[in-house]
């Protein structure tokens, strides 16, 4: 069996007196595709935030593949794409001198991995284009074409489906079922139960700081997983 990509064991956060998240163990597995539910404030972002190393957790642990995420952050985030709620691209750049730039950054042979990434997300034909004159749908379609440019093992994708169109989903769709295929992992959030529920392969729902759902996503229904999700979260304080 193999061994999981991510694994948090015991992890909480907490801002001050607040406890955003608390005892959170789970996996990310090969092959694994998670949609992360949960209402407005329930810690979601966090958790992502933590899983890239973008943010320590206040106690626990978080390994990826294979050794302590944090004391190994800079190699971790080597091997993971990551979609934020900021674009992390520059406006006065093209297309494709953004995915140069970040290129260089991975040591990778640009001319090689640009175009691959500008036609996945269906930019080929705006690589011209200055990221500013994108529309947010756009944007956000540049922003994944940097997440995976490098061919990560895992994608962290905080709203990947925000600002996106059917055409734009269908690219997001496509791009969760390629990283499947070659083993890769996915996690990523969503407000939308229908959308998630047919990317995913897993589905967990965050609740009051904790992991109040985790299940196949083929053996949930929308109207089961509202249930899981709509209970306003209550912050806890300790």
């Amino acid at each position: 069996m193999n061994e999981p990509y991510l694994q948090t064991s015991g992890v909480y956060k907490r801002y001050g007196r607040q406890v955003v998240l608390r005892d959170i163990n789970m996996n990310v597995g090969v092959g694994e595709s998670i949609a992360l539910f949960g209402a407005n404030g329930a810690g979601k972002s966090t958790l992502l935030r933590i899983l890239a190393t973008l943010a320590r957790p206040s106690r626990g642990t978080v390994d990826a593949f294979g050794e302590d995420a944090w004391k190994h952050r800079e190699s971790v985030r080597q091997r993971i794409g990551v979609v934020g709620h900021q674009p992390y691209v520059y406006p006065e750049l093209t297309c494709a001198e953004n995915l140069h730039f970040y290129a260089r950054m991975f040591e990778l042979d640009a001319d090689e991995v640009v175009p691959v990434a500008l036609d996945a997300v269906g930019l080929s034909n705006r690589r011209a284009s200055a990221a500013s004159t994108l529309s947010r749908g756009l944007l956000q379609r540049l922003n994944l074409a940097r997440a995976i440019l490098h061919q990560p093992p895992v994608l962290i994708l905080d709203e990947p489906d925000t600002g996106l169109d059917r055409a734009g989903r269908q690219v997001l769709s496509r791009i969760v079922a390629d990283q499947i295929g070659r083993d890769g992992a996915v996690i990523f959030t969503t407000h939308s139960f229908e959308f998630g529920l047919e990317m995913a392969t897993r589905a967990v729902s965050l609740q009051e700081g904790g992991v109040s759902l985790d299940r196949s996503a083929a053996l949930l229904s929308t109207d089961e997983l509202d249930r899981y999700v709509s209970t306003p979260v209550q912050r806890i304080a300790e």
